[in-house]
């Protein structure tokens, strides 16, 4: 199916809290956490180490279940990066659909999306660390750019920073390569990525663009790694930054109804990624 150029951008949903507040990352009950999740992410995460999860979980053989499945394994996480978030994780999911579909009643697709963008996260529950998974993601093998979260205090010790292919401002790409030819950092949005390519959704490619590249903030909320970017990219942003609205500021307390909402997501899911799939 061919969506359209752009999204209608849309209202803003209205947070009970105010927009300031979300994303705080140096002060809040839950900030050690998140701290402690980024510093081992950003000494960790190296080209090699990409390399090597990206093979790992290529071939999508750890298990075979459905969206809804997933999304119910999602209960038993709450991401340890985010500091908004103490809640299990398929209500942000339904919070994120749900927000979407008031935005976008005519883009149906659009609201499976907002239901599926973290469905990745279930990497954790076969047993990789959080920082592994969740987060905002970087490219690997160039430099560290300004806007990464705490980029300033937590990647001394990630060996790529003082290996003369991977520190320029380019590093391993070429000017303007496009971050599809890009090695970001892995987690959940790569992942699930993957596992919609290896299954078929039968989706638009802004659909699978938005969720390869939701978690990559420096980019598409601060516009750092320009430099990389393709003209296919800048085509793209306005969808990813129309997700990372209803993404964001829905994270509300007053959680769905679950029940109520599952039979239009599975008429959605029996549309466009039905039955039993590879993770």
């Amino acid at each position: 199916p061919r969506a359209p150029q752009g999204p209608d951008s849309s209202e803003e949903p209205q947070p009970g809290k105010a927009k300031s507040e979300f994303r705080n990352y140096t002060e809040g009950k839950l900030i050690d956490r998140v701290y402690n999740t980024y510093r081992l992410m950003h000494t960790h995460q190296t080209v090699e180490f990409v390399r090597r999860k990206s093979a790992q979980y290529g071939s999508c053989s750890q298990r075979r279940m459905s969206v809804m499945e997933a999304l119910e394994l999602l209960d038993q996480l709450v991401d340890e990066s985010d500091p908004d978030v103490d809640f299990p994780n398929s209500f942000h999911a339904f919070q994120t659909a749900e927000g979407i579909r008031r935005a976008h009643p005519d883009k149906d697709w659009f609201h499976l999306v907002g239901l599926l963008h973290d469905l990745g996260k279930v990497l954790v529950l076969f047993g990789e660390p959080q920082w592994a998974v969740v987060g905002d993601t970087f490219p690997v093998g160039c430099k560290v750019q300004k806007s990464v979260v705490y980029g300033d205090s937590t990647f001394h010790e990630n060996p790529d920073t003082r290996d003369p292919r991977y520190s320029t401002e380019y590093g391993m790409y070429q000017p303007g390569c496009g971050l599809d030819n890009v090695l970001m950092s892995w987690g959940h949005d790569e992942y699930m990525y993957q596992v919609m390519k290896f299954n078929n959704f039968a989706l638009p490619k802004e659909a699978f663009y938005m969720v390869r590249f939701h978690s990559f903030y420096p980019w598409h909320a601060h516009g750092d790694y320009g430099h990389l970017c393709s003209e296919e990219d800048r085509r793209m942003l306005p969808w990813l930054r129309e997700l990372n609205k209803f993404d964001l500021y829905t994270k509300q307390e007053e959680l769905p109804d679950v029940q109520q909402l599952r039979t239009y997501y599975q008429g959605l899911i029996d549309k466009y990624c039905p039955g039993q799939l590879c993770w």
